[in-house]
């Protein structure tokens, strides 16, 4: 017979949200980020942080999966307000926000993986579902290319991402209407 785990208590998870947003936010800023400064943005005490996240790897490691599952988790409703060439560009830029978070992790994160703190994401796996869904939405709806692997297209995304890691945000922009433009019929 199996227990029903208990949910926790409000201001535990509130708690936990808030170390995540302040989390994420620093690791999108860039630079150092402490973990004394991630629980006094969240506003909570260190001892709470470590309650939550006892290493570095724990908190990187639960925004990234968080990050993740929201990017995801977003990309139905750009399909059912917008056109399938829109909905893809609003997607782009969304998965961009999340690339440019995981740049300031990404040390962290990769130490985590080959040591097998870090359970190994699928995230190339998901997202290329997701392309793969917008596209073809994209080829019924005629807005864009039928021929196109949703593998080629998470490639060539994450590649203009990583080119432009230094660069202003209009040359991105720049960048993924041109590759819009490559998908469409």
């Amino acid at each position: 017979m199996s227990e029903n785990p208990r949910r926790p208590r409000a201001d535990v998870a509130r708690n936990r949200e808030k170390l995540l947003i302040a989390a994420r936010a620093a690791y999108a800023a860039g630079g150092a980020v402490t973990l004394e400064s991630v629980a006094r943005d969240a506003g909570v005490g260190i001892g709470t942080l470590y309650r939550h996240f006892p290493t570095r790897d724990a908190l990187v490691e639960a925004v990234y999966a968080a990050e993740l599952d929201a990017v995801v988790e977003e990309a139905p409703a750009f399909l059912e307000t917008l056109p399938a060439d829109r909905a893809l560009r609003v997607f782009m830029a969304r998965y961009g926000e999340f690339v440019a978070t995981k740049r300031g992790m990404l040390d962290t994160l990769r130490a985590g993986w080959s040591s097998g703190r870090i359970t190994t994401p699928a995230t190339r796996e998901r997202i290329t579902a997701v392309l793969g869904n917008f596209l073809a939405a994209g080829a019924q709806q005629g807005v864009l290319r039928s021929d196109v692997d949703p593998e080629d297209l998470a490639v060539l995304q994450l590649g203009v991402f990583l080119s432009t890691a230094t660069e202003d945000g209009a040359r991105v922009e720049r960048l993924l209407d041109l590759l819009l433009d490559a998908l469409r019929p």
